[in-house]
C-alpha cells in the first residue's frame, strides 16, 4: 500500500519525537557536551519533512494539529532538563536581578568581588564574568520583567517557550492571509534547534524573532504603527534586524517611523550613564570574541574588526534595498536573506543566532538557508572537545562541512533553474 503524504509526515514526526527526546535525555545539563548524533537524526527527518511540505499543496487540519502536539512534547522534554552551568540564560537572570536591585547591568561586572554578595546559586557560574552585559535595552527590560515574576533560569526558559508559542500563532495568521498552506507552520515548529536552544538552553534571540514576526504580520495587515514599533523593539533585543530597515521604506508613514525611533530611544533612558548611551561589553564582543567566523576572519586580515562589522551590516542593508526595489509584495524571503548575509560575515555565529531566520524560511529561494540551519549542527562538537581539554576552537573541517553544504545547495538550485527553468517536478528534489 502506497503511503500518503500525511502518513509520511506522521512517520517523520515520530522520528523527530524519538530523536529529540533521546537528545534531551543525553544532554548533560551542564553546558559541557551536546548529543550531536540524535540531533543530526532529527535534522535529517526535518529535511525530509520540508520536502513533503514543498511537494504537497495542503494537508488536512488534523495533520497540522498532531504535528503541533508532537512539537509541544519534545519542547516539554527539553524544558525539563537542568540549565547548563554556563548557559547564557544565567546571564539573563543576573541582568534582571541587578536591575531590580538598583544596579546598571551595563556597568556592573559579575566577576567583581565588590558585587559577589549579589549572586545567587544560579548566577555564580555565568559565562564571561569579567565583562558587563552586551545586550541592548529591550532585552534587558525583558530580563527584568521575567525575574520580577520569578527569579530563575527555568522561568526565563519558560518565557522563551511562550515566545515560541506566540510565533506559531502569528505564523498561522500570516499563512491564512497570504494563502499559503497552513502546514508550513510545521517548518518552523518542527525545527530541531528550536527545542534545543529555546526550551533547552534558553536564548533571547527567540524574543527578537517573535517581535520581527509580529512586525512582518502587521505589515501584511497594513498596521503600520504596530509594524514599526515591533521592528524597533526587535532591534532593541539584538541589533541584527536593523539591516531590514530599507524594507519599511514607503510601507510606513513618517509619523510611524518617528514613533518607532522615540520608543527605541526611550528604552535606553533607564540605563543612561552620566547622560551617555551605554553599550556594555559590545565593543569587547566585536574586538575579541570569535567563533565559526571564516568570512570575518578572512576580512579581518585586511581591516579592523569594527570595519568588518560595518561591512557585514552594509551587506545586509544592500540586499534589503535590492529586495525593496523589486516592487514586489512583501515576502518572508526579503526578511531572511539580508539577516543571513550579515550573520555570514559576523565575528561570532552560534547555532541559536539562526533562530532569527526560522519564521521566514519556507520557499525554494530560501532552501540554502534551510540547509544552513541543519549544517550548523556539527559546530556543537566544540562542547565535546572542551570536555577533552581541547581549546574552544572550531575544527576547520566542521566549517567546510557547514558552509560547503550551503554553497552546494545554492549551486544545485542555480544550475537546475538554468537547465530546466520550466520543470514541473517537486522543487525540493
Amino acid at each position: 500500500m502506497k503511503l500518503t503524504p500525511s502518513h509520511r509526515l506522521y512517520g517523520l514526526g515520530a522520528i523527530l519525537l524519538l530523536a529529540l527526546i533521546s537528545c534531551s535525555r543525553k544532554f548533560s545539563g551542564q553546558g559541557e557536551e551536546f548529543p550531536i548524533l540524535p540531533l543530526s537524526v532529527a535534522g535529517v527527518a526535518y529535511l525530509f519533512a520540508i520536502r513533503e511540505f514543498f511537494c504537497t499543496p495542503s494537508f488536512p487540519k488534523r495533520v497540522i494539529v498532531v504535528g503541533l502536539v508532537l512539537a509541544a512534547l519534545w519542547h516539554a522534554a527539553f524544558l525539563r532538563i537542568p540549565t547548563g552551568s554556563d548557559d547564557d540564560v544565567r546571564r539573563y537572570v543576573w541582568d534582571g536581578r541587578t536591575q531590580r536591585l538598583g544596579y546598571n547591568p551595563y556597568i556592573v561586572v559579575p566577576g567583581d568581588p565588590a558585587v559577589a554578595a549579589l549572586h545567587t546559586v544560579e548566577t555564580r557560574t555565568l559565562n564571561n564574568p569579567d565583562v558587563p552585559s552586551p545586550y541592548p535595552p529591550g532585552a534587558e527590560l525583558f530580563f527584568r520583567a521575567v525575574t520580577g515574576i520569578h527569579e530563575s533560569a527555568f522561568a526565563m526558559r519558560v518565557a522563551f517557550v511562550i515566545c515560541d508559542l506566540v510565533i506559531v500563532i502569528v505564523l498561522l495568521d500570516v499563512l491564512r492571509r497570504t494563502g499559503q498552506g497552513l502546514h508550513w507552520v510545521l517548518a518552523y515548529a518542527w525545527h530541531p534547534l528550536l527545542a534545543a536552544e529555546v526550551a533547552g538552553s534558553g536564548h533571547v534571540d527567540i524574543l527578537g524573532a517573535l517581535l520581527l514576526t509580529v512586525s512582518f504580520a502587521a505589515l501584511i495587515r497594513r498596521w503600520r504603527a504596530t509594524a514599526v514599533v515591533a521592528f524597533a523593539l526587535a532591534i532593541a533585543v539584538k541589533f541584527l534586524p536593523i539591516v531590514l530597515l530599507p524594507l519599511y521604506w514607503r510601507r510606513v508613514r513618517l509619523r510611524d517611523a518617528l514613533l518607532a525611533a522615540t520608543v527605541f530611544v526611550l528604552l535606553y533612558l533607564p540605563f543612561l550613564n552620566h547622560g551617555r548611551i551605554p553599550i556594555g561589553s559590545l565593543g569587547t564582543y566585536i574586538q575579541s570574541f570569535r567563533f565559526n567566523d571564516p568570512v570575518f576572519a578572512s576580512l579581518e586580515r585586511v581591516a579592523a574588526p569594527q570595519v568588518v562589522v560595518a561591512f557585514a551590516a552594509l551587506l545586509g542593508i544592500l540586499i534589503a534595498i535590492w529586495f525593496r526595489t523589486r516592487n514586489q509584495p512583501l515576502s518572508p524571503d526579503a526578511f531572511a536573506w539580508p539577516m543571513a548575509a550579515s550573520l555570514l560575515c559576523a565575528p561570532v555565529l552560534y547555532p541559536w543566532y539562526l533562530l532569527w531566520l526560522f519564521p521566514f524560511v519556507r520557499s525554494a529561494a530560501t532552501l540554502p538557508l534551510i540547509i544552513w540551519t541543519m549544517s550548523i549542527i556539527p559546530t556543537y562538537i566544540v562542547w565535546h572537545l572542551r570536555t577533552l581539554g581541547r581549546p574552544w576552537v572550531l575544527p576547520v573541517w566542521v566549517m567546510w562541512l557547514e558552509y560547503g553544504a550551503v554553497a552546494m545547495t545554492a549551486a544545485i538550485i542555480l544550475v537546475r533553474r538554468i537547465i530546466r527553468p520550466a520543470a514541473t517536478q517537486c522543487s525540493a528534489d
